[in-house]
This record gives C-alpha cells, sequence and structure tokens, in this order.
C-alpha cells in the first residue's frame, strides 16, 4: 500500500492503487474516466467505445465482443438452476454470474461477463413476469439489446440513446467500494469471474448501490412541486435521510447527475412519457433538500448524488425501480473488468492493515 490521505474514518481515502482508468475530483466535482471527461463520454462515446478504452481495444471489437458475450450468455440460462427465480435482481445477477467460466483472456472475458450481465438481468426482468427470455441481437447496440431483452419490445431511438449515455456514464467511478472488492479479489491472482460476482455483492449492499429505488419512493410521497420544502424539512425533523444527497467523496454536486439531468431533458423535449413531470418534481425537491440540508449541517456540503436523477431516467426508459441496482450493474461490470485486469498486470497483493481493539492476552 502507498502512502495516502486519511479521510473521515476508517482506511477511507487511503490509495491502494495506482489507476489509468478513472479519476474522481471530489473537490471540483468532476469525474474523468479513460482521460475524458464524463459528459464527453455521455455526450459522443455511447457504452462500447467506453468499453474499448477501459480495456485497451478498439470501440468496434468492443461492440462485436459484447454482442458475441450476450449470444453465449443467452446459451447458458438453461443450465443456471435456479438463479434467475431469486425474489431480488441483484442476488439472481449474482448467482447467474457465478455460474461462468473464466476463459482467461482479459478482454475476451471482460466482454464475456459485460454481455453477460445484461443477458442475465434481462432475463430475470422477465421471469418475474413469468414469460421467456428473449435472445439478443448483436447487430444492436449494448443498451438497446437490454432494453429489448427485459422489456420485450424494441426501445424508441431516444429510450436506447438514454440509456446508452448512462451505461457509458456508470462504467467507472475510481476506488469505490464494489471496484476494491473486485481488485482485492484480483489481487490474489483469482480469476475475472470471481473479481466480478464479488463486486456484485458489494454493489448490492444499500451503503453502495441500492438507493436509486427509493429516490422515487420519495417523489412519490412529495407528489408536487409545491409540496417539496415542507416534505423535506418533515422527514428531516423526523430524523430521516432525503434519498439521493450526499456523496461520500464529492464535496459538490455529482457530476453525473448533470448527466442523467439532460438525458432526462432530452426525453422530455421528445415527450417521451411523464419524464417533463418527474423532472421537475426531482428538481423542487433537490432544491429544497440542498437548502434545508445547508441551513442544517452549514459545514457539510450535501448535494445531489448520482442516484438521485438515476432513479429519474432509468423510469424514464420504461425499467421498474426492482431493475435499477441491477441496471447500474450493467454498466459498471466494464469497469470492475478493467480493474482486474489493471491489477492482475501488477502482480501485488492488496492486504491492508487492521489495529486490534480487543482485549489484552491475558
Amino acid at each position: 500500500m502507498v502512502d495516502g490521505t486519511r479521510a473521515r474514518s476508517g482506511l477511507e481515502g487511503v490509495v491502494v492503487a495506482d489507476t489509468k482508468l478513472s479519476d474522481v475530483d471530489g473537490e471540483r466535482g468532476r469525474l474523468v474516466i479513460a482521460g475524458h471527461d464524463v459528459e464527453e463520454l455521455a455526450r459522443t462515446a455511447g457504452f462500447e467505445r467506453v468499453c474499448g478504452l477501459l480495456w485497451g481495444i478498439g470501440p468496434d471489437e468492443a461492440k462485436e465482443r459484447v454482442g458475441t458475450g450476450r449470444t453465449r450468455a443467452f446459451e447458458v440460462l438453461p443450465r443456471l438452476g435456479d438463479a434467475l427465480g431469486k425474489p431480488a435482481g441483484m442476488d439472481a445477477l449474482r448467482a447467474s454470474l457465478a455460474h461462468l467460466v473464466d476463459g482467461g483472456e482479459g478482454a475476451g472475458d471482460a466482454a464475456a461477463l459485460t454481455g453477460a450481465a445484461a443477458v442475465f438481468a434481462a432475463a430475470w426482468l422477465r421471469a418475474r413476469e413469468d414469460r421467456p427470455p428473449i435472445p439478443p441481437d448483436p447487430s444492436h447496440g449494448h443498451a438497446e439489446d437490454f432494453l429489448r431483452m427485459g422489456l420485450g419490445v424494441s426501445p424508441r431511438p431516444e429510450h436506447a440513446g438514454a440509456l446508452d449515455a448512462y451505461l457509458a456514464t456508470v462504467s467507472d467511478h475510481g476506488m469505490n467500494a464494489s471496484t476494491f472488492a473486485a481488485r482485492v479479489v484480483a489481487s490474489t491472482g483469482s480469476d475475472m469471474v470471481s473479481s466480478v460476482v464479488a463486486a456484485v455483492g458489494a454493489l448490492k449492499g444499500p451503503l453502495h448501490g441500492g438507493a436509486p429505488g427509493p429516490v422515487l419512493d420519495m417523489l412519490d410521497s412529495v407528489g408536487m412541486p409545491s409540496r417539496a420544502a415542507a416534505w423535506v424539512d418533515a422527514e428531516l425533523d423526523a430524523g430521516r435521510r432525503i434519498m439521493g444527497m450526499g456523496h461520500r467523496v464529492y464535496r459538490v454536486r455529482d457530476p453525473r447527475a448533470a448527466v442523467f439531468e439532460k438525458q432526462i431533458e432530452a426525453l422530455a423535449a421528445a415527450s417521451a412519457g411523464r419524464a417533463g413531470e418527474r423532472l421537475a418534481l426531482a428538481r423542487a425537491v433537490e432544491h429544497a433538500a440542498e437548502e434545508a440540508l445547508a441551513r442544517r449541517h452549514p459545514d457539510r456540503p450535501l448535494k445531489a448524488n448520482v442516484e438521485f436523477f438515476t432513479a429519474v431516467l432509468l423510469e424514464a426508459v420504461g425499467l421498474p425501480r426492482e431493475a435499477f441496482s441491477p441496471t447500474f450493474a450493467v454498466g459498471r461490470v466494464a469497469g470492475w473488468c478493467a480493474h482486474w485486469i489493471e491489477q492482475r498486470a501488477t502482480g501485488r497483493l492488496i492486504r491492508p492493515a487492521s489495529r486490534y481493539v480487543g482485549p489484552p492476552a491475558a
């Protein structure tokens, strides 16, 4: 472990690896993925190109490999046992991915796992409704095919485009909890499948990836923009937290929130569902929460994080809230695989120290 600065608790903020994959600037609210600002990637790149940047291959090769990964994963579905019958999507995804066999190739395994995550998450969505899985079409983009397989209809172009930007944006985000879990497993010399399964287990936790669904519950409770301020004050008075506000790293607004907000604006302009109404409500709640939290915690900036507008965006493209965390994993798996490749190249074991606070030896 190299020297680092300690943050608020434990080992948070301690540097455990050098990486070329992404950089999170919490003070300035900036996210750089593979040398590109996340806003630029979301606007111009698309998910498959980001995969290529993370894995060190070209965008066309990345698209072809991920498409092949979806096709091969679909062939595995009959051998998943009861994995897709799990009530929770993250449990189903974890159990399904664990059935895969490592192929011993970095970028090839990354594409296989990325394709498989989309197929398994979509098949779970279908299984919830007692419907059969839909075969992938490798000629389609990853986001478009995921929506088609999961929802059973060809998505509108604006929906596919918005989800494509979403997957690209969440593909990597520094040394977060799930990525660290993946790198620890990789550092032992274990295979990529094991690293990704460990990462899914970490992402499942409500302190990491489990809040987008509750954001919609919050918006449903507020109901209309005019009620936002009173509702927020009542929640804070009762000692409850406001979903989607605050981040362990960002001291300013999460840059990914701005990316998703723009995508929702585009959906609203295209008259795609109720995106405009939800966006207006979300903005009112964000404004009210930011003001109320600033009054109560003037020394602790609490701004909107990625989950706040994730909920509105994923709802707008037609996904049910139970699928939000698995969909996050469909995008983040690309980064987990890239970190496996990078960590294995170092050949070093990650072995943090602990501080004993138990009773002394007798």
